[in-house]
């Protein structure tokens, strides 16, 4: 049996990585195309957006803003909106699994 791995993403702790995946899941469900991320849930995806295994690129110049945009296929996913202008999509499930 695969031994569980605690998720610390900000001021939310997890007990296990699917938790902190369903956790932004839900949060990412909770916002519609377009919108702007709320300064709480800014702060668990900085968090989270930290831990990608691309975060340097992701971050670049810094982090502005979080938002949700279209994503391939119909779905959405989060933006990070950079302090230079500049936006890039990322994945959550990126943010917990590849770490």
């Amino acid at each position: 049996m695969a031994k569980k791995k605690p998720v610390t993403l900000g001021p939310k702790h997890f007990e296990k990585k699917g938790d902190a995946v369903a956790y932004l899941k839900a949060m990412l469900h909770r916002y519609d195309v377009g919108d702007r991320v709320n300064a709480a849930d800014s702060i668990v995806l900085g968090a989270a957006l930290a831990r990608h295994p691309e975060a340097k690129e992701k971050i670049g110049s810094g982090v502005n803003s979080f938002s949700v945009r279209s994503a391939d296929f119909g779905s959405k996913c989060f933006w990070v909106n950079r302090t230079d202008g500049t936006t890039m999509r990322f994945s959550h499930t990126a943010c917990v699994w590849n770490t």
